[in-house]
């Protein structure tokens, strides 16, 4: 069994990591009822026996002792940790895990990647290679972090850089929340510009995410519960965007329920990983099946069903409706329309008591609305976990390598030409030691580079695809 280090950095990082925690703790929770230290808890949580003096000795075998998440928090202002340790979960986490300081970074990239980062290195280097030690397979690391932050985005992809130099053969998963266009961070266009050069280069998947269409996808939802229509209850322990009947909250942020869906997007990635299952699927499979070009790693997620209907009677064509969700464009993390764009792979991961039949039946019922790339027609990696979202009877994570994410980017260098073409803010950047001009142009000239590499595939859309000859085997 393997196992994976979470690494959350900056506010917003922080945040979805505690919520990630809290879901991942109730899941293992409903599925493990006695109690007993075994693999699945161990892709995400050691056991350790309190009572040991100094680091508490890891108990690898038997009864539950004591949980601690296999987790490194860094931020440079120490308000969310702080909270996070106050909090019901503060059992859950390593004390010797943490990294903080009391500055901040301004919302400035450069003072999080350079100051920061030279600061802290040796610091983080020791916590990552502590973590992987705790480890019997170390298989991935995770890193959440936002893009418009000044911790998040510079801190954030200094630490891939660091993780590529220091663990070469461990995967980088990133999970990236993009600004909105409506963002109150003046310069999240610099922030984001200059972090997307680290992902292009250091990240070996990175799976988007948009605050925006998170804020959409919560008020629809709000939407179908408030109507009064019949049986249109959310079900209170429901994981998705309920955090009822977990630890009781004095008040609920409105980023609550946003954080949840991207905590569930963690889950159900990894679930194939930790459960049983008729069709497993690795998480080296993911990168090794979905990212056929090194640059192109950006994966468009999209989760359903988003809540659960407090109806019993489920009828059958929920299952097909599931699929066809996952599909369109209201159910996917970034702004982004999958189906009128180009495919390079893509990968069903789906949970709860769902046939291998039900799989096929769905991929041929969708496949001739779907545009795949001429060299991989059949462009599709599936899993099947027997293990459901807690209070869902199935659920499905689809994860497209897609060149839908091309707007998402376009948009991103639009936010940022206007900004740079004034100079705006430009001296708070070039005043911190080691930061020059040239890693804006630098930085513009990668994105670039990316946007033509998804404009050219983009071009083969209309081409006709080659009618391949097939190897005639003699009877």
């Amino acid at each position: 069994m393997t196992q994976s280090v979470v690494v959350q950095v900056g506010q917003c990082g922080n945040q979805i990591g505690c919520c990630f925690w809290d879901l991942a703790l109730r899941e293992h929770a409903a599925v493990n009822q006695k109690g007993i230290y075994d693999d699945a808890i161990s892709s995400f949580f050691r056991n350790v026996d309190t009572r040991a003096v100094g680091d508490g000795g890891s108990i690898s075998k038997g009864r539950i002792s004591s949980l601690k998440a296999r987790a490194v928090l860094i931020d440079m202002e120490e308000g969310v940790v702080n909270e996070i340790l106050q909090g019901p979960l503060r059992d859950v986490f390593d004390s010797k895990q943490l990294i903080t300081d009391i500055s901040g970074s301004g919302n400035n990239w450069a003072v999080g990647h350079k100051v920061f980062g030279r600061l802290y290195r040796e610091q983080i280097l020791e916590k990552l290679r502590k973590s992987a030690e705790q480890c019997d397979c170390l298989q991935c690391f995770f890193i959440i972090h936002s893009m418009g932050g000044g911790t998040g985005s510079g801190l954030g992809t200094f630490l891939l850089k660091v993780l590529e130099d220091e663990f070469p053969e461990v995967y980088r998963f990133v999970t990236a929340v993009y600004p909105s266009s409506e963002d109150d961070v003046i310069t999240s266009p610099y922030n984001s510009m200059l972090a997307m050069k680290e992902l292009n280069e250091h990240a070996d998947c990175v799976l988007p995410i948009d605050n925006q269409s998170l804020f959409d996808i919560i008020s629809k939802i709000d939407l179908v519960v408030n109507s009064g229509k019949l049986g249109s209850a959310v079900k209170p322990k429901s994981l998705i965007t309920s955090n009822m009947g977990a630890v009781k909250k004095h008040h609920k942020k409105p980023f609550d329920a946003m954080n949840n869906i991207v905590a569930n997007l963690l889950l159900s990635l990894t679930s194939s990983a930790r459960f049983e299952g008729s069709l497993n699927m690795d998480l080296s499979e993911i990168s090794m099946n979905l990212v056929p070009f090194p640059k192109l790693h950006y994966l468009v997620s999209s989760l359903t069903p988003l809540y659960t209907l407090a109806d019993v009677n489920i009828p059958p064509r929920r299952l097909d409706q599931m699929f066809s969700d996952a599909f369109s464009k209201d159910h996917q993390l970034i702004q982004a329309d999958p189906r009128h764009s180009l495919y390079l792979a893509c990968a069903l991961i789906v949970r709860g008591n769902v046939q291998i039949s039900d799989l096929r039946r769905n991929i041929e019922r969708l496949k001739p609305a779907l545009q795949f790339v001429s060299w991989n027609q059949e462009g599709w990696k599936t899993s099947l976990c027997s293990v459901p979202p807690v209070g869902h009877s199935h659920s499905l994570l689809a994860l497209a390598n897609n060149t839908c994410v091309k707007p998402t980017f376009m948009e991103l260098r639009e936010r940022f030409t206007r900004l740079y073409k004034k100079k705006a803010h430009l001296h708070h950047y070039l005043q911190v030691d080691g930061m020059e001009e040239s890693t804006f142009t630098e930085a513009v000239s990668s994105l670039s580079a990316l946007i033509q590499e998804y404009s050219d595939l983009d071009a083969t859309k209309s081409l006709p695809v080659p009618d391949v000859p097939r190897l005639s085997v003699a009877l």
